[in-house]
């Protein structure tokens, strides 16, 4: 929507100064998302921006204060629906940090490549969208190909594509199919030349280069004063990443590194998350070999009082018709405690802060979601540039409106 030009009058021999306000979204399609930006505009020049934070609050924290524990992973699902398996395994996570309980090896490796399969299906959409920004399409369709072959992944382990609800506390719910690892396979296979080829198209393309060098530019130091994490901090060169960090779910046995930036603008927001995906590929095949040394029976904890028992057994005995009763209804003990637990999401840190006093929901449950800290220095990046690169600037933050307003 566009206003007409402002006309003040000012004191006789002055000069007259006009701006347009000009409303970025909520619906706009370079917005990629429900986000509303009111921009006062000289010309084509950003002189003032106005960021409208919790424009499509949900509520989801209070939601899940009134759910069962394990009724509340399909609400993560809906934070950064571009990597929904991370929100889900952070959560679980969270729950089994809460319980105490630990994990087989190979639960853990099957998460890391779920997580990182999530972290590539992310990076691609968010490197390929600056492409279609800066009037590039021909990447974007290439790579899309890739993401239908993750979402097939998903669908092999859980049924679901887009919002997976995509593991259980203690494990996972089912064992990962023969058709599952072929198709992980072919990814590992296909996928380096795919993005090799994506790379020699967009990189030192000298269009792009122009359009994002030096754009949406931020320090080390005003980066972490906002709190930023995940790639929009490591572009700005500060090597911060959860999995090194605070490992979980075994990285620690993953042999990896931390793509860092130096000027903080889009184009090394590009670049760290190009070379993030790379270091994805060699993580999920690192987790493929580890597999091939342990048992293939195993995809959960043995658990009985928090992991539902499977379907025969609940209608042929008794002990396992009690468990699931329990853990369906919400009934199963859950301990009285205070827990913090981070992943490193597509976007930066993903936390989650959980306090329960021992009832059948959260006492209290708060989302740390990435984005929600990167909206809040966007009138900030783009203050002084032009409308279209405001444009790009968004895109290279990788701004989900989901996580944003949980």
């Amino acid at each position: 929507m566009l206003d007409q030009k402002q006309h003040v009058k000012l004191p006789e021999g002055s000069i007259e100064k006009n701006t347009t306000t000009l409303n970025l979204g909520p619906t706009h399609p370079a917005t990629h998302g429900v986000f509303q930006n009111i921009l006062e505009i000289d010309g084509e020049k950003v002189v003032s921006a106005v960021s409208t934070v919790g424009y499509i609050h949900r509520a989801f924290e209070k939601i899940a204060e009134r759910r069962p524990y394990y009724q509340i992973t399909p609400l993560t699902d809906r934070l950064n629906y571009c990597s929904a398996p991370i929100n889900n395994m952070g959560w679980i996570m969270t729950v089994e940090k809460l319980l105490g309980l630990e994990m087989p090896k190979r639960v853990d490796y099957l998460r890391v490549i779920i997580m990182e399969l999530a972290r590539i299906a992310d990076h691609l959409i968010c490197s390929a969208v600056m492409g279609v920004d800066t009037g590039a399409l021909t990447g974007f369709v290439y790579l899309m190909t890739y993401r239908e072959l993750i979402y097939e992944i998903y669908e092999e382990v859980c049924g679901s594509r887009l919002t997976t609800n995509i593991g259980r506390i203690g494990g996972f719910e089912r064992n990962f199919t023969p058709a599952a690892f072929e198709k992980i396979e072919r990814f590992l296979k296909e996928y380096p030349a795919a993005l090799t080829e994506f790379e020699t198209l967009l990189t030192r393309n000298r269009i792009f280069m122009e359009r994002t060098q030096g754009v949406g530019a931020i320090s080390a130091e005003r980066a972490m004063s906002y709190g930023f994490t995940g790639p929009n901090l490591r572009a700005a060169g500060v090597d911060y990443d959860v999995r090194i960090a605070n490992p979980y779910s075994s990285y620690q046995d993953f042999d990896f590194s931390i793509p860092v930036g130096t000027t903080g603008d889009c184009y090394d927001r590009y670049q760290v998350r190009n070379a993030e995906m790379w270091e994805s590929i060699s993580i999920i095949r690192q987790a493929m070999d580890k597999l091939k040394g342990l048992p293939d029976d195993v995809y959960h904890a043995d658990v009985p009082a928090y992991y539902l028992p499977e379907k025969k057994d609940v209608y042929t005995k008794m002990e396992a018709l009690i468990y699931h009763f329990k853990i369906v209804m919400g009934e199963t003990e859950i301990l009285p405690g205070e827990v913090y637990n981070a992943v490193e999401g597509a976007n930066g840190e993903l936390g989650f802060y959980l306090i329960s006093d021992g009832g059948r929901s959260p006492y209290r449950l708060h989302f740390r979601r990435p984005c929600f800290i990167y909206y809040q220095a966007y009138a900030e990046l783009v203050k002084g540039a032009m409308l279209s690169d405001a444009i790009v600037c968004m895109s290279s933050l990788n701004l989900i409106a989901g996580e944003l307003d949980a």
